[in-house]
């Protein structure tokens, strides 16, 4: 009966050391299929401008960490004059320079009309894979390309403002007054999004 044991068990731990080899060494999407989905007319200006920064699709982890060795990624703190970063399960707080710089003036200027308030930054960077892992929990996220995918876009939720979770219209009305400002000056692309309770920014290369 021992012998019978160990002969089946064999077998079975061989099989699940296989699979698990198996998703690490293969990424949880299909290249093909995330390159075969259209944008829409609203959303391509943000891919035109993501595509702007020579940044190239960001595909794993160690994609990203190329960036941030090479000098063209930055690390985005956890909070700032105006603005303050939640919890990050699905993406990584790095961006390029510009978009950096872009979200700090942001927040000064949040800041600024609302004497001291904050808003909340709720994804940044996401790599195909985040984007994935993403589509698990989440079934609107992107099945195509998104601009987060080259470190140049960035959410705000529009429901969350100096660190509580309430609906405060009056701290969206400031949110969208400086999101209009920079949309008018050419410095970024803004998308509300009802679904996810955020203002999708992408920042030009201006």
């Amino acid at each position: 009966m021992r012998k019978f044991f160990c002969v089946a068990f064999v077998p079975f731990m061989y099989s699940f050391y296989y699979s698990q080899a198996a998703k690490k060494a293969f990424p949880c999407y299909d290249l093909a299929t995330v390159l075969k989905v259209e944008p829409t007319s609203l959303y391509k200006p943000h891919l035109d401008a993501s595509k702007s920064f020579n940044v190239k699709l960001l595909k794993d982890s160690k994609t990203v960490q190329k960036y941030i060795s090479g000098g063209k990624f930055h690390k985005i703190k956890k909070s700032g004059k105006g603005y303050r970063v939640q919890k990050l399960d699905y993406s990584r707080p790095y961006m390029v320079s510009k978009a950096k710089a872009t979200l700090e003036k942001m927040g000064a200027r949040f800041s600024k009309e609302t004497k001291g308030h904050t808003f909340t930054v709720s994804s940044i960077t996401r790599t195909l894979e985040d984007q994935c892992r993403l589509r698990r929990v989440n079934s609107n996220a992107s099945l195509g390309i998104s601009s987060h995918n080259y470190g140049n876009s960035f959410d705000i939720s529009y429901i969350r403002f100096n660190d509580v979770l309430k609906y405060n219209p009056k701290m969206e009305t400031a949110l969208e007054k400086v999101l209009k400002y920079y949309a008018n000056a050419g410095r970024i692309y803004y998308i509300k999004e009802k679904q996810q309770s955020c203002y999708h920014v992408t920042v030009r290369n201006y």
